[in-house]
């Protein structure tokens, strides 16, 4: 695949990947998310996100909606804990009404105050709709307890008696505070030129006024082991059993991924699924995940179980993690974990919005492009040793967290 990078003169970069699909994805990926957000904050970040599309200088919030969908396209949105990204699907030829319209929202936003107020009902009622999925509350909650009084444990949506609070000078605040230039990366997977890509570019974002705002995150450093046991009224008990993990920039992150593939990944080969759900039946759902954050990480088990197998369920658990921590995998053992993690890696590549995302964000978060090539060469070298090693620094029970919901009917 051929790989195009340039930098604007204001700051802002450009990757683009070519394609020959009749479909092209751009988006813009800036480093601010609910972890750069104050006390008082909390819920700002990604309620921003829900407000670019309420109207700009130039468009009322129904031709923002209209202008991507008039042309069969597709416009959305996320916010994480580290960054937001505004993104769009659309055929090739529409390259040049994607930049205009993600040109204007983000730089050209009012935050009307009539919006301000409708979307603080709206973005209450999704928390709410939230705390009717435990299974989704509990990986928030889960954060709070791991990361206590940090940015990090915050959840992602806010808490209702702060967005009710919120005012448009609080967002132009944190926007301006935190909307870099310089911390954001226009991505694109296309059939277009890169000259007239950069073109667009220059015409659309090229006259922003460069904007080089510093990053003030609070680094994690005091992660204390925690157990929790909450009643609710579940038909389900769930739990989630974790600990801090690994930074992207970590060298082991690798290992880190590959061990949780193993462990509890969408593969239904996985240890947990074929140990808990498969031979005993205790569980629908139990999984294991790892995210990376730029100055540490997260690993979590997540299992739901009927009421009365929880006890089991868990030491099992702990077994499966003991087995990965005194044991060596076997040279065939590991051979199949790296082919299944690497044909995971080109399923994911395969999609090429998912390619867009991930370009966009290696280039913000390190400047770098890890092609599908990179990726397969760091699984090859990780070995059975280094991956016992982490297992040992990251499953040890007595550094691992622990939140359940227990049914009570």
């Amino acid at each position: 695949m051929n790989y195009h990078r340039h930098t604007l003169r204001n700051g802002i970069r450009i990757i683009h990947c070519d394609s020959q699909s009749p479909v092209a994805h751009c988006g813009i990926i800036i480093n601010a998310g609910s972890r750069d957000e104050r006390n008082h904050e909390q819920g700002l970040a990604h309620f921003i996100e829900h407000l670019i599309f309420k109207g700009t200088r130039h468009r009322k919030m129904y031709q923002i909606l209209s202008h991507m969908d008039n042309v069969g396209g597709d416009i959305n949105a996320y916010t994480s804990k580290e960054d937001t990204c505004i993104h769009a699907s659309f055929l090739n030829k529409y390259y040049a009404r994607c930049l205009d319209l993600l040109a204007d929202i983000i730089f050209n936003s009012t935050f009307p105050d009539k919006a301000i107020c409708k979307e603080k009902d709206v973005v209450i009622d999704e928390i709410n709709s939230y705390k009717d999925t435990p299974a989704e509350q509990i990986i928030d909650d889960f954060d709070e307890l791991l990361f206590r009084d940090h940015p990090l444990g915050r959840n992602i949506l806010g808490i209702p008696q702060n967005i009710e609070k919120f005012s448009r000078d609080n967002i132009i605040d944190f926007f301006n505070r935190n909307y870099s230039t310089h911390g954001m990366v226009i991505s694109s997977v296309g059939n277009i030129e890169f000259a007239e890509l950069v073109h667009l570019a220059e015409r659309f974002f090229g006259q922003i006024p460069e904007r080089s705002g510093k990053n003030h995150r609070k680094p994690f450093k005091s992660y204390k082991p925690g157990i929790k046991e909450l009643n609710r009224h579940n038909h389900q008990d769930h739990c989630v059993i974790g600990n801090i993990g690994y930074s992207s920039m970590n060298e082991r992150k690798t290992a880190m991924i590959l061990l949780n593939n193993l462990l509890g990944g969408p593969g239904l080969n996985s240890r947990l699924n074929m140990a808990l759900r498969e031979k005993y039946g205790y569980c629908y759902n139990i999984e294991s995940s790892y995210q990376p954050y730029s100055d540490t990480g997260i690993f979590t088990i997540y299992m739901g179980t009927d009421n009365g197998h929880l006890e089991k369920t868990i030491e099992l658990v702990y077994k499966e993690l003991d087995k990965l921590m005194k044991y060596k995998l076997g040279s065939l053992q590991l051979k199949r974990a790296k082919l299944q993690l690497k044909g995971q890696a080109a399923i994911f590549f395969d999609s090429n919005i998912n390619m867009m995302l991930s370009l966009g964000k290696n280039v913000l978060l390190h400047d770098k492009i890890y092609t599908l090539d990179d990726i397969c060469e760091k699984v090859d070298r990780i070995t059975s040793l280094s991956l016992m090693e982490t297992a040992n620094e990251i499953f040890d029970q007595h550094k691992l967290s622990m939140l359940v919901y227990k049914s009570k009917h």
